[in-house]
């Protein structure tokens, strides 16, 4: 048993992990999120609403399941392969349910593995096509940001902050030029896959 978790607690985490993993094989027929992380390679592509309404499902009576309650249990059973603390966004679900299907090794915050992979992006791109501007790459993490937490970024996503206080989807056309639409779906495709 690990240092600072009683019985009971490693008695309720497990049951929480089980209860769990039960739910998503019973589920993954008829959830689309659940269809779509089962599917491997996948088939398409996850959405945001697909990932609500799979939260919606976890929260729904008479589970209850939060993000914060699911990765607090698997924290508490091998703190070894769980990452990060505090604020759970709703992509975090993801990441739980990629997890639970053993399809990733370690429990690691969706917005963490999105970055990470931003990272690798950039620099396979820089070595392509040479490097960004400071400008571009401003734009670029904004991009990665929104992809970190709605799963995608749409010319839509323009309309709102910070890309509407840096000059909006016009702005963002100077910047990028006829690449910025192919550039937000490689981009999306790359972070959110």
């Amino acid at each position: 048993m690990d240092a600072g978790y009683s019985t009971d607690a490693k008695k309720r985490a497990h049951e929480l992990v089980d209860s769990f993993r039960a739910f998503i094989d019973e589920h993954h027929a008829d959830i689309q999120a659940l269809q779509v992380l089962y599917s491997r390679p996948y088939k398409e592509r996850l959405t945001h609403l697909q990932v609500k309404e799979l939260a919606t499902a976890l929260y729904s009576p008479p589970r209850r399941w939060t993000p914060e309650r699911l990765w607090q249990a698997y924290d508490t059973l091998d703190h070894s392969k769980v990452r990060g603390s505090g604020q759970r966004m709703l992509t975090d679900v993801v990441s739980l349910v990629r997890y639970a299907l053993k399809q990733d090794g370690e429990l690691v915050p969706f917005r963490e593995t999105v970055n990470a992979r931003f990272a690798s992006w950039l620099a396979m791109q820089e070595q392509r096509r040479g490097p960004f501007t400071p400008e571009q790459r401003q734009w670029l993490s904004w991009m990665k940001d929104l992809i970190a937490a709605e799963l995608e970024v749409s010319t839509e996503a323009f309309d709102y902050n910070p890309f509407l206080q840096a000059g909006g989807i016009g702005k963002a056309h100077q910047v990028f030029g006829d690449q910025l639409k192919p550039l937000m779906a490689e981009l999306t495709e790359a972070l959110a896959a």
